[in-house]
């Protein structure tokens, strides 16, 4: 749910694959012939890549994908890849313009850009096609030091309001969906461009915001009776300290109430979270989930 990676911690191989668009095997080649970034190698001799690893990854593969040679890429220097990568990257004339005024911290232009490509888009495209990208490329330059965590700061909260006031003005009529982030997660973006997904499914997207406590949000369901509560988490560590409350979350919920959790935090705890009764895949809601 969240395209946004933490720039604390460190992701293994899978992840990595996953966040760069490259197989693990490439990864491997890459690392071996070209030596184009050395991950550190844990207790048990699987890789560990940082953030700022994953994001020159990120580069090399856009770079590839437009023709140029990993060869020839491993011998320039990483400022000139990042720079030329995130021209490439920015190309779309509304993500370039955008991601410049986000530079310059100017938010009533970074809102009428917003506000203009929402109207022309829609809202599920407009999460799609601007701020999935959008996303990535504000997330490389900050990990990557080429961006003030203040702009960051700019740049999510424009978008978030403007995904917030999306759902919240086309709130649908489907059944209910009750969403959250676990308590301690801040990243939102991702998680708002999925209920825009789930709604343009056919949900009706009730979001009470992240970093809410897991208890508020059975209360909440209690209350409003939703055919599913959806939570999201970035971190693997989040999910681990969370886990004695999420243990005993399902069966707290009222009946028949699904209960999905997504999230790049979540596969390492997967078959745990399986247990505790939680499912990974919202999909279209049933004619029964029609209440």
């Amino acid at each position: 749910m969240s395209p946004l990676t933490t720039p604390e911690r460190s992701y293994e191989i899978q992840e990595a694959a996953e966040l760069t668009g490259l197989s693990t095997a490439r990864l491997r080649a890459w690392e071996r012939r070209y030596a184009v970034v050395r991950p550190e190698r844990q207790a048990n001799g699987y890789r560990a890549y940082s953030a700022a690893q994953v994001a020159l990854l990120r580069a090399f593969a856009c770079l590839v994908r437009g023709g140029e040679r990993i060869g020839d890429l491993a011998a320039e220097p990483r400022e000139a890849v990042m720079a030329r990568a995130e021209t490439a990257g920015a190309a779309d004339a509304p993500l370039a313009a955008m991601l410049e005024s986000v530079r310059r911290y100017d938010r009533d232009r970074l809102e009428a850009l917003v506000g203009a490509q929402l109207a022309e888009l829609g809202l599920r495209r407009f999460a799609e096609e601007i701020v999935l990208p959008l996303a990535d490329q504000v997330g490389d330059l900050w990990r990557l030091g080429r961006l003030p965590i203040a702009s960051e700061h700019l740049a999510s909260e424009v978008i978030v309001h403007a995904l917030k006031g999306g759902l919240r003005d086309a709130p649908g009529t489907g059944p209910l969906l009750l969403a959250s982030a676990l308590p301690g997660e801040r990243h939102e973006w991702g998680l708002l461009a999925t209920l825009v997904a789930a709604h343009a499914e056919g949900w009706q997207v009730h979001y009470l915001g992240a970093d809410l406590p897991l208890d508020e949000v059975i209360q909440a369901a209690w209350t409003l009776r939703p055919a599913a509560v959806a939570l999201s988490a970035s971190d693997p560590d989040l999910v681990e300290r969370t886990m004695p409350s999420l243990a005993g979350f399902v069966a707290h919920l009222p009946p028949e109430v699904r209960a999905v959790i997504g999230g790049r935090g979540v596969p390492p705890s997967g078959n745990n979270l399986l247990r505790h009764g939680f499912k990974f895949e919202l999909g279209r809601p049933a004619p029964a989930d029609r209440r």
